[in-house]
């Protein structure tokens, strides 16, 4: 029994500064957080830090790599259902991809906002490649620049949306997550819509 207790105690400490870290990586930055910070914002010494997550680096790809794994199991979905109707397939994909941003906020927006500075990590350069299938499967053979502009502000600005720019509403407006989820399903889909083609 005392050994079931400490398994918890510890898969919750690593729990507690994963979610820390990615509060942390996510406000501040990958490079402006120490793993002090880290430690301060969970309630821990940093040696609790470093006996759970032997560097900054394992920490930051144990806390984004459901994240990751999530997009990519999204575009496998997706890519997999090439056969059927088009329209369909796309909103089921939005469905798939505003349920990953609303679980996985802090880490979406961190490789998001800092894929390019952090691209040398392989969990980074790993989400880097997972961003680029998917955008490139949305916009199918299209890959129009207009098409590129509206994939990275549908992704981009709700991972911005559900991050910093919380901190711009007010506490008693603030959506809940249910109606976040139906507003950006809604959004997402109309700004992911392809342009009509002009025709000749």
């Amino acid at each position: 029994m005392p050994t079931d207790a400490r398994t918890t105690t510890r898969v919750r400490a690593a729990d507690e500064l994963k979610h820390a870290a990615l509060e942390q990586f996510s406000t501040v930055g990958f490079a402006g957080t120490s793993l002090q910070h880290i430690a301060d914002e969970a309630g821990y010494a940093k040696s609790s830090v470093l006996y759970h997550f032997a560097s900054k680096e394992a920490l930051l790809e144990a806390a984004i790599e459901p994240a990751v794994a999530g997009f990519e199991d999204v575009l496998e979905i997706f890519l997999a259902g090439r056969g059927g109707r088009r329209d369909a397939r796309r909103h089921e994909l939005v469905d798939r991809v505003v349920d990953l941003l609303l679980e996985h906020r802090e880490a979406v927006h961190v490789f998001l906002t800092q894929g390019q500075s952090l691209a040398e990590l392989p969990i980074i350069a790993r989400a880097n490649v997972a961003v680029r299938r998917l955008a490139a499967a949305v916009c199918e053979e299209r890959e129009s620049v207009d098409d590129q502009v509206r994939f990275g502000i549908a992704l981009g600005g709700a991972a911005f949306l559900l991050t910093a720019g919380r901190t711009f509403a007010d506490e008693a407006t603030m959506p809940t997550d249910d109606e976040l989820r139906d507003a950006l399903r809604r959004i997402i889909a109309d700004i992911l819509t392809p342009a009509p083609t002009p025709s000749n």
